[in-house]
């Protein structure tokens, strides 16, 4: 079962035999308080520069969140939508739990973009599948109601039936394109959180046949060395019948990890996309060394800084990251 996604020129497919859709997670001001102020101040500026690095780090699909403090979200969440349609031909998911916000986003993007999202609560599933099938949209659904998110796998799954159920009856939306998230909980928490969430996965799969998804910063929070637990986590979540993930396409870590993975499940045929990425780093390599060696008393100067520059990086990404 696959889910398409599109912009006005270019489709994404989610499904079991597709490559692993990496969703770029960076539009997003939470946990960055100078783009928070940056966005009350209408300046959109930082997306240009948010856009540029997911689709250079491989995002398939970008996630686009305005929910800054105080500001105009769903006029942000307009402007946005068409800057960045202006800016790449990757589909987006439209990321709000405010409908009015959700209707602007949609009414300005041109293609069938990803809600996020919509729960199992009765007021929710009645407020937001309507703009969705409107649309046409797909939809991302969390299996948790008004009365708890379910700790145990059996429940979400319950839950997950009762919003497809909702959605494919009531509202006539295509089982293929309702995307579930099998709840992906802080392991610094409850160490218990990462086998719940495989299990949960399994299962949906196993019944559904449904594509997932899930916020893959979200596993790792509050822990040291994020990137290196979700290069892990990831590829476990793979082999169980996650079908795409939101998550820090600026990481080549964790980028390489989902490769590989598609790589070993037979993914990518012959190996075709690992060797040119492989190719393409060496050409980069090279071109960056021939470059420092024209460049006479740069090369130690320009090493020095680079590593510098990749160090910062990582540690502005760890610490950075957009929250679910």
């Amino acid at each position: 079962m696959d889910t398409v996604l599109s912009s006005a020129a270019k489709q994404a497919v989610i499904g079991p035999g597709q490559p692993f859709c990496i969703i770029g997670e960076r539009i997003n001001p939470t946990g960055r308080k100078a783009f928070q102020e940056e966005l009350r101040a209408g300046d959109l500026s930082r997306v240009e520069t948010d856009v540029a690095q997911q689709v250079a780090g491989g995002a398939m699909v970008l996630d686009v969140n305005m929910g800054a403090p105080l500001a105009d979200e769903a006029e942000l969440m307009s402007r946005a939508v068409r800057l960045i349609q202006g800016l790449t031909d990757l589909p987006l998911v439209i990321d709000s739990s405010i409908i009015e916000v959700l209707d602007a986003g949609l009414a300005a993007y041109e293609g069938k973009a990803l809600v996020n999202s919509v729960t199992a609560e009765d007021d929710r599933l009645e407020a937001i599948l309507p703009l969705v099938k409107k649309y046409g949209a797909a939809v991302i659904g969390l299996p948790n109601d008004e009365e708890e998110i379910p700790e145990e796998p059996a429940r979400r799954v319950e839950l997950a039936r009762k919003l497809i159920d909702v959605a494919t009856r009531q509202y006539g939306i295509p089982l293929e394109d309702i995307v579930i998230d099998p709840l992906a909980m802080p392991v610094g928490a409850d160490t218990g959180h990462g086998i719940r969430t495989l299990e949960t996965i399994a299962l949906l799969r196993d019944e559904f046949g449904v594509n997932m998804t899930l916020g893959a910063s979200n596993v790792s929070f509050g822990m040291p060395d994020r990137h290196a637990i979700g290069a892990t986590f990831l590829p476990v979540a793979i082999s169980h019948g996650l079908t795409s993930a939101i998550m820090d396409a600026r990481s080549p870590q964790i980028v390489r990890a989902v490769k590989a993975a598609d790589l070993l499940l037979d993914r990518d045929p012959w190996g075709a996309s690992w060797i040119a990425a492989h190719r393409a780093q060496q050409a980069a390599a090279q071109a960056a060394a021939a470059n420092a060696a024209a460049t006479p008393g740069a090369g130690a100067g320009a090493g020095a800084g680079a590593g510098a520059g990749a160090g910062a990086g990582a540690g502005a990404g760890a610490a950075a990251q957009p929250g679910p």
